[in-house]
């Protein structure tokens, strides 16, 4: 590749102002919120689809490899270019190019916010159900590049689930539309849940059409503690087998409960070893009746409290109890190891019970929350980074904690993606015949393989695997 040529074209078809070069400058676009760093050769800001489209094709022509960025809140170091290249930064296309309250639809750039989304959408009455912790922050981009959902995903879904349709580039520098602008649709194979969750590394989405969702009337908070994660986990699967699905159900051990109590002044029984927080929504008339129906579900002989927020002010003070654990974290551990694994829901107390006997064995503290309702566990390994040995044992524990997650039927990942730092592991969840399968198709979309390289799935084996 002639470099000068090269970056002299990128220049003239990314438009001016669009594009760094200056390694101080590119920098900051070469790390997400995991704690991995590369320098790209340059930035390129979108600004349009047709923009896009050459930068792939110029890219895909000299054989560049080409990393698509949202706002660089994912922790799988999935938006890292390890191969330097050029960074798409999808900041700039941050508009919402049409809201159809007639028929639930909101097609938007993929920079725009998950909050600029939710704001719009409640103009008119609606909402897009994924609402990640940082949807401040993170873009729609990022959300639909891992399928990142959040607390509300018990109940309504997770980006697949509320994407109708897209608009995207392939590796090749074709132009794509995949899906519908209806709630139904089967023609040809469904390519839109196959972009979304791949990372970049099959496609840079350029527009994506979003399935909104009308606003409750109204929504009730409730929290319930137990004695051990044991009775939490059992109340959590009579929950979820009840009629009534609550759109959020949270928990915490009771390691993240004993650190709670050094930094808020809420008061939890002596005894407790595992809470959950629980959100209603729906109907007014119906909400007496649903609560009644979570609460008959939550009661068990390990059940030491529950409670019933009336007003915004108890809501406000229940959740004081789970939103002082993060910071709480930080404190302790700012540079802790955050990972995000699901179990089928009747395991959870199983998985919880097994990262205790781990966290003993390797003398590594694990503090444990997330969203009981879809069993995604966030294991967060409280480690000193500059201390190798902690770090030596620490990977020795995930590597375990891993094998665990899939002796127990679960899935290594449910929101965070896979990146860089759950590459290594694919390989245990995947049969060969299945990747090689995956490896195909992404030969399809990106054939010279500069699409987001070293990410998301293992290298390709040398021949393909015979059955």
């Amino acid at each position: 590749m002639n470099s000068v040529l090269f970056l002299a074209e990128l220049q003239r078809i990314s438009g001016a102002g669009n594009i760094l070069t200056d390694p101080a400058d590119c920098w900051p676009y070469g790390y997400d919120n995991s704690r991995r760093q590369a320098l790209p050769d340059a930035v390129v800001f979108a600004v349009s689809h047709e923009q896009v489209q050459a930068v792939v094709q110029l890219c895909q022509a000299h054989e560049v490899s080409l990393v698509a960025r949202g706002r660089g809140t994912g922790t799988t170091g999935a938006t890292v270019p390890v191969r330097g290249g050029v960074v798409v930064s999808f900041e700039r296309m941050n508009r919402i190019l049409r809201t159809d309250p007639a028929n639930r639809v909101m097609v938007v750039e993929p920079g725009v916010t998950n909050q600029a989304v939710q704001e719009a959408a409640a103009a008119h009455g609606f909402f897009w159900p994924p609402d990640p912790t940082s949807a401040a922050f993170c873009s729609v981009g990022g959300n639909l590049a891992y399928n990142s959902a959040g607390p509300r995903a018990v109940k309504y879904g997770t980006p697949r689930e509320n994407t109708l349709g897209l608009r995207a580039i392939t590796g090749t520098g074709a132009d794509i539309r995949t899906g519908v602008y209806t709630t139904k649709g089967v023609v040809g194979y469904d390519l839109t849940r196959l972009l979304i969750g791949s990372e970049g590394t099959l496609a840079l989405i350029t527009e994506a059409t979003l399935k909104l969702t009308p606003l409750p009337e109204t929504q009730r908070t409730l929290q319930a503690v137990y004695r051990d994660m044991h009775s939490a986990a059992c109340a959590v699967s009579r929950i979820m087998a009840q009629p009534v699905t609550p759109y959020a159900l949270e928990f915490i051990d009771g390691r993240a409960i004993d650190m709670i109590r050094h930094y808020t002044q809420a008061r939890l029984p002596d005894q407790a070893g595992a809470m959950l927080m629980i959100e209603v929504d729906g109907l007014r008339a119906s909400m007496e009746a649903a609560i009644q129906s979570i609460m008959e579900a939550a009661q068990d002989d390990g059940l030491l409290d529950i409670t019933v927020a009336r007003n915004a002010e108890e809501t406000a003070a229940l959740w004081q109890t789970r939103k002082a654990l993060s910071p709480a974290l930080r404190t302790i551990a700012p540079k802790k190891i955050n990972e995000d694994v699901v179990v089928p829901v009747s395991r959870m107390a199983e998985l919880i019970g097994g990262l205790e006997q781990l966290a003993q064995r390797h003398a590594i503290t694990i503090v444990n929350f997330g969203h009981a309702g879809n069993g995604n566990i966030h294991v967060n390994l409280l480690v000193n980074p500059d201390d190798p040995a902690e770090m030596a044992r620490a990977e020795d524990c995930l590597d375990e904690v891993f094998t665990l997650v899939l002796r127990l039927q679960g899935t290594l990942s449910g929101e965070h993606g896979v990146g860089i730092e759950k590459r290594a592991f694919v390989a245990r969840e995947i049969d060969p015949v299945t990747l090689e399968l995956m490896h195909g198709i992404k030969r399809i979309f990106d054939p010279k393989g500069i699409l987001n390289p070293d990410k998301t799935l293992p290298a390709a084996p040398t021949s393909p695997p015979s059955n």
